[in-house]
């Protein structure tokens, strides 16, 4: 079935959301599957590219902020790609793709921009794929599929195998095992770089030629290729630090010399060390970070004032210089507030991003939304809006508690979530799920309907187990679901993670809660960042060895300068457990 035509705009609900089917594409010769408008005349100008220019094919979805700020940081200035024509004029091409597949072939195969990136591609023109630009040149995909890809390297996109207890999506930082000279990842072998995604590629002896360095995961797939000057990565550079830049840098000035990066002793995926800035409106109006005591933000003082912990962009880039693997930005005004028009905290983004090379993640009224003129905003939208200023992830709270609760009602997915829409446009690896429950005592785990745990210390009237109960609007309003259903339930509708907090250890300083934070990375196949409740660096090599959180999260601590992050990392070190360092 052909796919419905796309409109021009190239945001991500004019033209992503139109893929309902398999794509039918006409393959041209060179097992190439794209195919060009007939009304559409493809070939080169006469024109000379600047040498100081990187021109950038974005096709509208997902965060390439940071793909531009990485380009512009290290001297260059950027030319997008309208046409055809600019994919083959272009002296060094960059494809960063973000999101799904099929939308990206459908985008590439109805502007002709497909047909021109494998001419560009078969002359060996300087280019770099990033991520989905590595996956969309192999023959087809699995995801949603099966679909057809631009057929220049043969293989098959597939998906990662949860049933060996790797949890998918792929996230975090994990080793290369460089398999030949790839030029651009000279002395990176060591060191770790960022992976995000579902699918993957393999390695075969069709495709061997093409492979220049493989990452274990589960099994063993392709990390990078490198052919000549065309070269394409699985992970993402733009979000790897000081390593990620010395790779673009390297593409970038294929004749320079550059500084290495220092020793490295990567073997594996690494835990991931996570610092969370809440930030809101102070009552002078100012955006500011600022901690909960058990969700209360507020100082035990005559004034009551807001308490203010700094300010968000320059906490921001600290944490990054620090060694922080994420930063993770929660609006937690906006749930009162309409997200679109919260201007302030996409500005934090923005600024953020120019300068912080790792990933960001951030939440806080993202939701459908209706405005007073009567015009409806969907959670897509929203959820554009924060991508497009610098987010990688976003992180959706009470919406859905909402979802969830419907889902187990009746069993039906309806598509229309904003969970369920903004995975299946952006892939569910872009799909934080933020919970946030707190323990309700009870003598008998018969006497609820929810999963219990046994308690490491009683109740207060001497209970011994406890169920816990989710919370929206934060924290101020119980729901009749537990953390366990929440989460096995937002897994079936396209979470990709989930970032577990507890109201009872939140700004306690006692250490996670180790009894929760196991039962839900034991209950679902998605990774788990525990939060709420560290205070020493033991607490984070506890939560490691004792639960199956793959990244745990701290603010409090970090903002007072209580615990440095370079001191947490230190310490799972020396307790054996694999950090980024």
């Amino acid at each position: 079935m052909e796919a419905p035509p796309l409109t021009p705009s190239c945001s991500p609900t004019s033209l992503l959301l139109r893929h309902k089917n398999p794509l039918s594409f006409n393959t041209f010769p060179r097992s190439r599957n794209v195919k060009t408008p007939t009304n559409f005349s493809i070939r080169a100008s006469s024109s000379t590219s600047n040498d100081s220019v990187v021109t950038l094919l974005d096709y509208g979805a997902g965060n390439v902020r940071s793909v531009r700020n990485a380009i512009r940081f290290l001297g260059f200035e950027i030319k997008d790609v309208q046409t055809p024509e600019d994919i083959l004029n272009a002296s060094r091409l960059v494809f960063p793709g973000v999101g799904a597949f099929a939308p990206a072939m459908e985008v590439l195969s109805k502007t002709g921009m497909g047909e021109a990136l494998c001419s560009y591609i078969e002359k060996d023109r300087p280019f770099l794929g990033i991520c989905l630009g590595l996956q969309l040149l192999f023959e087809s995909s699995e995801e949603n599929g099966p679909i057809k890809g631009l057929g220049l390297i043969p293989g098959t996109v597939g998906r990662f195998d949860s049933s060996n207890g790797f949890r998918v999506p792929h996230i975090g930082w994990n080793a290369l095992q460089i398999t030949k000279d790839s030029e651009i990842l000279d002395d990176v072998g060591n060191h770790h770089v960022y992976f995000v995604h579902s699918y993957r590629a393999m390695p075969s002896d069709d495709n061997k030629d093409w492979v220049s360095s493989t990452c274990d995961y589960g099994d063993k797939f392709i990390a990078s290729i490198r052919r000549g000057n065309v070269h394409a990565v699985q992970f993402h550079p733009e979000k790897s630090g000081d390593v990620g830049l010395s790779i673009l840098r390297r593409f970038l000035y294929p004749n320079s010399s550059v500084a290495k990066t220092g020793e490295g002793k990567a073997s594996k995926l690494a835990k991931r060390v996570i610092a969370c800035l809440d930030v809101r409106a102070n009552d002078n109006g100012d955006l500011v970070v600022t901690k909960g005591d058990q969700y209360d933000v507020r100082e035990n003082t005559k004034e009551n004032e807001v308490r203010n912990l700094g300010k968000p962009v320059e906490l921001a880039q600290q944490y990054y210089k620090d060694g922080a693997d994420e930063v993770s930005f929660l609006n937690i005004t906006g749930f009162r507030d309409f997200p679109l028009g919260d201007l302030p905290m996409l500005q934090v983004l923005r600024y953020t991003s120019e300068n912080v090379f790792v990933p960001l993640t951030v939440g806080g009224g993202i939701r459908d939304f209706t405005d007073s003129k009567g015009r409806h905003y969907s959670s897509l939208e929203v959820a554009a809006e924060y991508f497009r200023s610098g987010a990688d992830k976003i992180s959706i709270g009470s919406d859905a508690v909402y979802a969830a609760e419907e889902y187990l009602r009746t069993g039906v997915k309806t598509g229309k979530t904003s969970l369920e829409q903004i995975s299946r446009v952006y892939g569910n690896q872009a799909v934080v799920v933020s919970i946030d429950p707190r323990r309700v005592y009870i003598n008998n785990p018969n006497d609820v309907q929810f999963q219990t745990i046994k308690v490491s210390s009683p109740g207060p009237n001497g209970e011994e187990y406890a169920w816990y109960q989710c919370t929206v609007n934060g924290g101020r309003e119980g729901r009749p679901i537990g953390a366990y259903e929440l989460a096995k339930a937002v897994e079936e509708l396209g979470a990709g993670e989930i970032l577990l907090n507890c109201i009872d250890c939140d700004g306690q300083g006692k250490g996670f809660d180790v009894g929760l934070i196991k039962l839900i990375s034991d209950a679902v196949n998605i990774p788990v960042i525990a939060s709420s409740g560290a205070g020493i660096p033991n607490h984070f090599s506890d939560v490691f060895t004792k639960t199956n959180a793959s990244a745990a999260l701290a603010a409090g601590i970090f903002h007072r300068k209580e615990v440095p992050i370079q001191s947490v990392k230190e310490h799972l070190l020396n307790e054996g457990i694999e950090v980024r360092i």
